[in-house]
């Protein structure tokens, strides 16, 4: 297990490499500059500010810049944020997203796994109609309407949960749930229906002739063989989660990492759109690492295949 783990982070270097240098020449092919927007500025003025930021060297001169900085663990400093680093933007903001990130997933594989389990040991009955009802509302209405909703019932109506900002545990929990419903929706209707399709196996038809209750045929058998497409979808998901998302954040006020995914694009702020890109690259390549540890729990002969 160790040796298969350092494997796999030794071959998440290349890509995280790939990652950073297309990154690189995609934010340098599109037409613009990141002060272009800004007012314009007499040629001396504007010639000291693109040597500040190495922009005035070629392309490819800017790119080992770049890499340098970067194997020293330095991000760089903002273009539209004057006065601030990369690394101190991202040590900020970062805790605030992974903790309701988190809790988006904790909470999204609780229901979507007990909504999928309910549905699939009752197909066709009023639980299953009932579940993947609100399945499919869960994926179709956007988040924001549902945050929306949660701010007026929960706020403004019954009074139970702060509307915005970040100051405690309560301050998380419509913000979580907005972000956990469409995640969801996904995990109940892929258990339902990965358990409906091993509850017609051979081996589960000698579970229930041996005499054991429904509970343990599912619980005990039936589930650890379904839940793998469930844990191939957690590793993505996880990743997006922890990082944040811009709508959530911006509806519930929430200080997370989530708003420079836009603002760094639409500002051609460069070290911050490389910033955040590489620390979701970073958490893409440890959540599949960590999804590939969990396959080789569930299914034993996942060891044999990777010695």
């Amino acid at each position: 297990m160790i040796g298969f783990t350092l494997r796999r982070l030794t071959w998440g270097i290349p890509v995280l490499w790939l990652v950073a240098t297309a990154t690189f020449a995609l934010m340098h092919v599109v037409p613009g500059g990141p002060f272009d927007q800004e007012k314009s500025l007499p040629p001396e003025i504007q010639a000291n500010v693109d040597a500040k930021y190495h922009l005035d060297q070629p392309v490819l001169r800017q790119y080992f810049f770049y890499l340098g900085d970067l194997l020293r663990g330095d991000l760089g400093p903002s273009y539209k944020y004057l006065g601030r680093n990369v690394n101190d933007m991202i040590r900020e903001t970062f805790p605030v997203s992974m903790q309701l990130g988190l809790w988006a997933v904790l909470i999204s594989v609780i229901l979507g796994l007990g909504a999928g389990i309910i549905a699939a040991a009752r197909p066709l009955s009023w639980a299953d109609h009932a579940g993947m009802f609100l399945a499919t509302a869960g994926i179709s209405v956007p988040s924001f309407v549902i945050g929306t909703f949660l701010i007026f019932l929960f706020s403004y109506r019954l009074h139970l949960f702060p509307a915005a900002l970040w100051e405690g545990w309560r301050y998380s929990v419509l913000p979580a749930v907005t972000l956990a419903l469409l995640p969801t929706a996904y995990i109940a209707r892929l258990t339902r229906s990965s358990l409906l399709e091993v509850l017609h196996k051979d081996f589960i038809r000698t579970v229930r002739a041996k005499g054991f209750g429904e509970r343990q045929v599912i619980l005990k058998h039936a589930l650890k063989n379904s839940v793998t497409p469930v844990v191939s979808f957690l590793g993505p998901l996880t990743a997006t989660l922890v990082t944040g998302s811009f709508v959530v954040e911006f509806i519930f006020s929430v200080p997370g990492m989530g708003r420079y995914f836009i603002t760094a694009v639409t500002n051609r702020d460069y070290p911050l759109i490389m910033g955040v890109t590489l620390v979701y690259a970073v958490l893409i390549v440890v959540a599949n690492i960590v999804v590939d540890l969990i396959y080789i729990w569930l299914d034993p002969r996942m060891r044999i295949k990777n010695n």
